[in-house]
């Protein structure tokens, strides 16, 4: 095969995993934006505040199911493929988008309404779950050895196309709706659109080929595959370390990108479409800037990279939010959300590779997932709704700032103790990234 020809397969290969993996994370991401309207609809009590706190929680539930998600579609992966967990995971994300976008409101139905939701949330974290791992995998057993740490950053360029792209929406239907118009019906359209997620998803992730580092991994492998036991035994060091190394990325994540817009609406009291606008500004920096702190990763390594970024986010998380809270402004939150989003972004880039090359390939989706989801699940699930209580009982908005610093404790100490990967030399250039 002709280096053009493996460069344009590998070009496919990133393109289907980023534009699905941006299709499946949009829909999640939406009900977050959406949360205030969700919890009129669905969660009605006297108490607006108690109402939102119903929706946020709603919005944990889904993490619930993340780590079973993970877990199964994690072993489903390192067995079948990573091809067919991802295409199963479009599927199963469909159906549950479909059950948002249809689900009649509590006036209409009563309890069955708020059910519908849970149990929405429930299937769509359970897709979710499986995401992570089997894109990521896919991504870096895609990628050529010194440019693991790009390929692998392209994951995330992904997650944030659907923030962006979620973000875009709901800036949308709230400029172009009234208020009564967006209760009624319009905050349906941005999980209607998602419902293309089903067909073009599907459609993307038919054209994948399964990476040639898992075939042969599998041809080596005797018996059905790992099992969960076996992983947790034999790859515990590697576990916990990867549980540390996102506790950090998974709580900015959802307190930073998330859940910022519903927080600077009702607790700065700033215009929620100026936020979202605001919002899509400091994530379409981040996405450039992830797959630069990816290529400089494959350079310099993936722990000097991550130890920057995440210290500088340690640094100026807290003094950014005391400022923006003094003074609430767009302009001071557009600053703020510039700075955290460009250490963000820069941390982003070279983590996916550094989880996935904690674990050799035969078991790599199943290790991700466990480290990542149950990360996800205690720390970033119920982001939104502690850093809402936080806000309430300290009676500060920079409340959120407090739980941020306690999770980028545990990735510093994560990151500081993760295994790196041996060079890999290239003509006038030292890399990391070979399969360990």
């Amino acid at each position: 095969m002709s280096t053009s020809t493996v460069s344009v397969s590998r070009t496919r290969q990133v393109v289907a995993a980023v534009i699905g993996n941006a299709l499946e994370w949009y829909d999640f991401i939406v009900y977050g934006f959406l949360a205030s309207i969700i919890a009129r609809q669905f969660f009605p009590a006297e108490d607006e505040y108690a109402s939102l706190l119903m929706a946020l929680a709603t919005f944990g539930v889904g993490f619930f199911m993340r780590p079973v998600g993970g877990i199964l579609l994690g072993i489903y992966s390192d067995r079948k493929g990573r091809k067919a967990a991802m295409q199963l995971i479009i599927l199963l994300m469909t159906v549950s988008i479909a059950l948002i976008a249809f689900a009649p409101n509590y006036a209409a139905i009563g309890m069955g309404a708020p059910l519908l939701i849970v149990v929405a949330r429930m299937l769509q974290g359970f897709a979710t779950g499986g995401e992570y791992a089997s894109a990521t995998a896919f991504l870096v057993e895609s990628a050529p050895a010194h440019r693991k740490g790009l390929y692998g950053s392209w994951q995330l360029v992904g997650q944030c196309l659907a923030v962006f792209g979620g973000a875009a929406m709901v800036a949308l239907v709230t400029r172009l709706f009234s208020p009564e118009v967006l209760d009624l019906w319009g905050w349906r359209l941005p999980f209607l659109i998602g419902l293309l997620i089903g067909p073009v998803g599907l459609w993307i992730r038919k054209h994948m080929d399964e990476p040639q580092a898992f075939i042969e991994a599998r041809r080596q492998v005797r018996g059905k595959g790992p099992t969960l036991m076996q992983v947790v035994r034999d790859h515990r060091r590697s576990i916990l370390v990867s549980m540390g190394l996102c506790c950090g990325s998974t709580v900015s994540f959802y307190v930073v990108l998330v859940n910022m817009p519903t927080f600077a609406h009702k607790n700065l009291g700033l215009p929620l479409d100026q936020v979202l606008l605001v919002q899509m500004l400091a994530v379409a920096l981040m996405t450039v800037v992830i797959p630069l702190s990816g290529a400089l990763s494959d350079r310099l390594g993936r722990r000097p990279v991550l130890l920057a970024f995440s210290l500088a986010f340690f640094v100026m998380v807290y003094p950014l939010y005391v400022w923006v809270a003094a003074a609430p402004s767009i302009e001071r939150l557009l600053v703020m959300q510039v700075l955290l989003c460009t250490a963000i972004g820069g941390f982003f880039g070279p983590a996916p590779t550094a989880l996935a090359e904690q674990f050799p390939v035969e078991v790599r989706s199943t290790g991700v997932s466990v480290a990542y989801n149950v990360a996800v699940m205690v720390f970033g699930g119920f982001a939104p709704l502690i850093v809402t209580w936080l806000s309430k009982v300290l009676g500060t908005p920079v409340a959120p700032a407090f739980y941020v610093l306690f999770a980028c404790l545990l990735t510093l100490l994560g990151t500081y103790c993760l295994q790196e990967t041996p060079r890999v030399k290239k003509p006038g250039v030292l890399t990391y990234g070979v399969e360990p």
